[in-house]
């Protein structure tokens, strides 16, 4: 005991005397500072750390990030040329017509009927809005037939496509399956804001029985109540200023018109409303600049499909189904730039070029449709950044629903990333007619990715955490590729590994 009593006074002496030595040091480098600016010697050195340490502060790094972009450039470019020495000029904007219009399917064009044929749900789902609004059939029935409609409108094209796949063509069923789910999210919302607006009123039609109707600010700034006085007076000076006016909110049931559901339909968003934020006019140079943009964009990605990626997944088939994992890590390293490149693109026709061509032509106001989702730390804001159309319907018809039936929010996340994990795996497995669940099974990994993530944020910073998301994005989506490849070829020419 009197061992353990004197080892630890012995080190509560060194703590004292470390700590002593430090705030001693300071006082004497505080001091030779004085003294040393009083000399004649001209001193040029003082306390400081290198740029690359952390507690340097320092963070302009243009200059690395100019050297990093001027390498990968040349990379680029020497893979490019390596590609056009290998296999020669691949590119055949002939095939890509052929692919677009639709023209290696069968007679008939099956995946153009499959898309006319989209219109019978949606006219359905008007048609049972309208009869619930005018209380024909009960709320419980009208609610089971629309749970069946967009449940059906899913399963359409997986029987269509498993059972006539022969005479589709892929880019043909994956137009199909990307529609129809679209379209599912669509009927959704329409479905959901239809109820709570019914909901409401129902909630307050006593409240406003026997009293005199309330006017809406619009109406009220508008002097609908003097219409006959200014009409008189517009017809007298042949005048009216209408700059100040509010226009009038849509109110339900007046919605529910095929007008308003085809625009809800066409408009770059997920999540309907009554009355959507609209802009005054169309700018005509930010109009032609994205109509541009969508055609140029639209040869790129075909290009470097056609030039880079086709040659690159055709060359990992082999050592990928040979379970060679030096030569697989090779090949997937190799496919993940030309992936990435064309991700990169894909996600700029999309998201900024095409989404604002329609939102400009529909006069469609709220154009937030991506957020700085290459800053995220964690793989959470990427999900939350990447995609806002997307985000935006699950927090609003999936989330919150859920949290307020009682479930935490973590059941709620897992939830909507499992909803979402479906619909990934729909729309590569039903195209392929190669049910595997590569792509499910990836959207449920971001989940422990995501604790991963943002350990590294928490314990070594930021910049891993988003190190860490980059490397999910670049790595995860070329591996996918391979595997679904490999599946589908082992599927319908199994004599090609022979």
């Amino acid at each position: 005991m009197s061992g353990e009593t004197h080892a630890a006074t012995e080190e509560n002496k060194v703590r004292y005397r470390r700590t002593q030595s430090v705030t001693r040091a300071e006082e004497i480098t505080k001091k030779e500072s004085e003294q040393r600016k009083q000399q004649p010697d001209k001193p040029c050195h003082r306390p400081r750390d290198s740029l690359f340490s952390w507690s340097s502060g320092f963070d302009n790094f243009t200059g690395l990030v100019n050297w990093g972009f001027l390498l990968l450039t040349m990379g680029g470019i020497r893979l490019v040329l390596e590609n056009f020495i290998k296999y020669g000029i691949r590119v055949d904007p002939v095939q890509w017509f052929t692919v677009l219009t639709g023209k290696g399917e069968g007679e008939g064009y099956p995946s153009l009927l499959l898309v006319s044929y989209s219109l019978v749900p949606v006219m359905i789902c008007l048609m049972m809005e309208r009869s619930l609004a005018s209380d024909i059939i009960p709320e419980s029935a009208g609610m089971t037939v629309h749970i069946i409609n967009i449940i059906v409108l899913v399963l359409i094209p997986m029987v269509v496509i498993h059972v006539k796949g022969h005479i589709f063509s892929l880019v043909g069923a994956m137009t199909v399956c990307f529609i129809y789910c679209i379209l599912f999210l669509k009927l959704w919302s329409y479905v959901q804001v239809n109820l709570w607006c019914r909901t409401e009123k129902k909630q307050h039609r006593h409240s406003r029985s026997g009293r005199r109707q309330s006017i809406t600010i619009a109406q009220l700034q508008n002097g609908r109540e003097q219409e006959a006085e200014r009409t008189a007076n517009g017809n007298a000076t042949g005048y009216c200023n209408d700059k100040d006016k509010v226009p009038d909110l849509v109110h339900y049931p007046d919605n529910l018109h095929p007008v308003d559901l085809f625009y809800f339909l066409l408009a770059p968003t997920l999540c309907y409303e009554l009355n959507f934020p609209k802009t005054n006019r169309i700018r005509k140079r930010f109009l032609i600049k994205r109509m541009l943009e969508v055609v140029i964009g639209v040869h790129i990605v075909m290009g470097l499909f056609q030039q880079w990626m086709i040659p690159s997944v055709r060359n990992s088939l082999v050592p990928f189904s040979n379970m060679d994992l030096t030569k697989t890590a090779e090949r997937l390293l190799k496919l993940a730039i030309p992936n990435h490149l064309m991700w990169l693109c894909f996600f700029y026709l999309t998201f900024h070029s095409f989404l604002n061509l329609m939102g400009e032509l529909l006069h469609f106001a709220d154009r937030n449709f991506y957020s700085d989702w290459w800053n995220a730390n964690n793989i959470d804001t990427f999900w939350r950044t990447w995609n806002m159309p997307v985000h935006k319907w699950c927090v609003r018809h999936l989330y919150i629903p859920v949290v307020e039936l009682g479930y935490s929010k973590v059941a709620a996340s897992v939830i909507v990333f499992f909803f979402s994990a479906f619909f990934h795996e729909y729309l590569v497995s039903v195209p392929l007619k190669t049910f595997k669940v590569w792509a499910f099974t990836g959207m449920m990994a971001q989940i422990p990715l995501s604790f991963v993530a943002k350990y590294m944020e928490t314990n070594y910073g930021p910049r891993w955490g988003n190190m860490l998301v980059w490397a999910s994005i670049i790595l995860g989506q070329p591996l996918a590729i391979m595997m679904y490849y490999h599946d589908f070829v082992i599927t319908n020419y199994n004599d090609v590994l022979v």
